[in-house]
C-alpha cells in the first residue's frame, strides 16, 4: 500500500492489496463549461438564518466535458398533501442554491385527493416559466403513490397516471415504459410491498433510473432491518433493476430547498438544460447525498459510476473526488465499497480518507460471481447510522453521499 499524503499524519485502514494515491487537489483543475451553470462554484443550503455558503468547485478532479449541478427531484405542494404554494416553490429551491429542481405532488391518495387535471397543467406552467436554460431547470413530475406497494416518481412526461390507471406495479410499468419519460423508486422499503418486493420487469429497465438513498434526511440503505427486512439497496440491485442512486427532500412544508441536512442528487451535466438533465439522468451519471455543496465524481478502470464495467474477475481500480469547499478541507471521512450480499451489503473494503485532498485511487479484487454491482458509501465514522443494520456492520456509521452503482457485464 502506498499513500503520497503521508504529510496528513493520517495512516488508511484496510487490506494489505489497497493503494491509496492522492493527487494535488489544484494540479486537474478543469474550468466550468460556460452556460451551464450560474457560478464557478456550489452553494450550500442556508441554515437558520437563511444565509447559504460556497462548496465546492463545479469542476472534476477526474474526469472532462460535464459540471456540476445539485438536483432535488422530489417536491409536494398544496396540490397534493403539502402545505405550500405551488407558486413559491421553484424560486424557493433556486435562493436555497439548487440548479436543477422538481415539482412531484401525489397523482393519487387513498386519503388525499391527488393531482387533478388542471394542477397537472398548472404544474407544467409553473416549471416553464420558471425554467432558466444554462442556469436553472425546472422539472414537471408526479407521484404515483399506493399504500402498500410504495411510491414512484416519474418524471419528463406529458401526462400523468394515476391509481385508477395504474393499479398495480405491473399496469404502471406499462404506462412508465410507453411514456417516453424516467422514473425512480422512492423511499424503498417503507411501504410493506417494496414495489412487489422488486419483482424485476426487464423492460423498464432502462427508464427506472432511480432509487432514493436519502429522503428527508434519512439514509435508506438498512430501511426496515428492525423489522426483519433485507436492505432495500441489496434488494433493488439482486433484483436485476440498475437503478443511479439519489437524495431528495420529499419536502411537504413551504421551505423548499432549506434548511441544510436534506436529500440532494449531484448530476454531472454537459449544459444545464432539460435535455442535458434527462440525459445525464438516464446515464445514472450521478449521486446521492444529503450534504449540499458536495462535490463527488468516481470512476472504476476509468468507468464512471452508473456505467457498465466490461469485468468478470479482475482488480479494478476506483479514482475518487470528493470536496465540499474550504471548510472541509481535511475533514476525516471513509468510502465503503459495497458489493451484493443475500440481506445487507457486504463491505471487502474501508479506505479512510480526508475531504478536499484531491483525486484517491485504491484497487480492489472484484469476482462477477460474487455479485454483478458494486456501489461506494462515503461516510463519517464519527456519527452514528440512526438506520443501522447488522451489529458491527461497517456502514453502521453516518452516511455522506453514495455514487451510482457500477454494473460488472463481462
Amino acid at each position: 500500500m502506498t499513500h503520497t499524503h503521508a504529510e496528513t499524519g493520517h495512516t488508511p485502514t484496510g487490506t494489505s492489496r489497497r493503494t491509496l494515491i492522492a493527487a494535488a487537489g489544484g494540479l486537474l483543475t478543469l474550468a466550468a463549461a460556460p452556460g451551464t451553470a450560474h457560478a464557478a462554484t456550489t452553494s450550500r443550503a442556508a441554515g437558520p438564518n437563511r444565509a447559504a455558503g460556497t462548496g465546492a468547485s463545479r469542476a472534476s478532479l477526474i474526469t472532462q466535458g460535464t459540471t456540476l449541478v445539485h438536483a432535488d427531484l422530489h417536491n409536494h405542494t398544496l396540490m397534493s398533501d403539502g402545505d405550500g404554494d405551488p407558486a413559491l416553490a421553484f424560486a424557493s429551491m433556486r435562493e436555497a442554491g439548487l440548479d436543477v429542481a422538481a415539482l412531484t405532488d401525489h397523482s393519487t391518495l387513498f386519503s388525499i385527493e391527488g393531482l387533478s387535471r388542471s394542477e397537472w397543467d398548472r404544474t407544467g406552467q409553473l416549471a416553464d416559466a420558471a425554467d432558466d436554460p444554462g442556469q436553472y431547470t425546472a422539472i414537471r413530475g408526479f407521484e404515483w403513490s399506493h399504500p402498500l406497494l410504495g411510491h414512484v416518481n416519474v418524471w419528463f412526461t406529458g401526462n400523468y397516471t394515476d391509481l385508477l390507471q395504474s393499479s398495480s406495479m405491473s399496469r404502471l410499468y406499462d404506462w412508465i415504459g410507453s411514456s417516453g419519460g424516467v422514473a425512480g423508486f422512492n423511499h424503498p422499503g417503507r411501504e410493506v410491498g417494496r414495489f412487489d418486493n422488486f419483482r424485476y420487469v426487464a423492460g423498464v429497465r432502462e427508464p427506472m433510473i432511480g432509487l432514493e438513498m436519502f429522503n428527508r434526511g434519512d439514509d435508506y440503505l438498512f430501511d426496515g432491518w428492525g423489522s426483519g427486512q433485507t436492505s432495500p439497496l441489496v434488494a433493488c440491485l439482486n433484483a436485476g433493476w440498475r437503478p443511479g442512486l439519489t437524495g431528495v427532500s420529499d419536502e411537504h412544508g413551504t421551505n423548499w430547498g432549506f434548511p441544510e441536512g436534506k436529500g440532494r442528487t449531484g448530476l454531472w451535466v454537459t449544459q444545464n438544460t432539460r435535455q442535458e438533465v434527462l440525459a445525464a439522468m438516464r446515464a445514472r451519471r450521478f449521486f446521492a447525498t444529503r450534504v449540499s455543496g458536495l462535490r463527488l465524481d468516481a470512476t472504476a478502470n476509468g468507468v464512471r459510476m452508473g456505467g457498465v464495467l466490461p469485468v468478470g474477475r479482475a482488480d479494478v481500480t476506483f479514482s475518487v473526488d470528493l470536496d465540499r469547499g474550504p471548510d472541509w478541507v481535511g475533514r476525516p471521512l471513509r468510502i465503503q465499497v459495497l458489493r451484493p450480499g443475500s440481506d445487507a451489503p457486504v463491505v471487502p473494503e474501508v479506505v479512510d480518507i480526508e475531504a478536499g485532498r484531491g483525486v484517491v485511487q485504491f484497487t480492489v479484487p472484484l469476482d462477477i460471481a460474487d455479485g454483478h454491482w458494486v456501489v461506494l458509501r462515503i461516510s463519517d465514522p464519527t456519527q452514528p447510522n440512526a438506520s443501522p443494520g447488522p451489529a458491527n456492520h461497517p456502514c453502521n456509521d453516518w452516511g455522506v453521499a453514495y455514487t451510482s452503482p457500477w454494473f460488472l457485464q463481462p
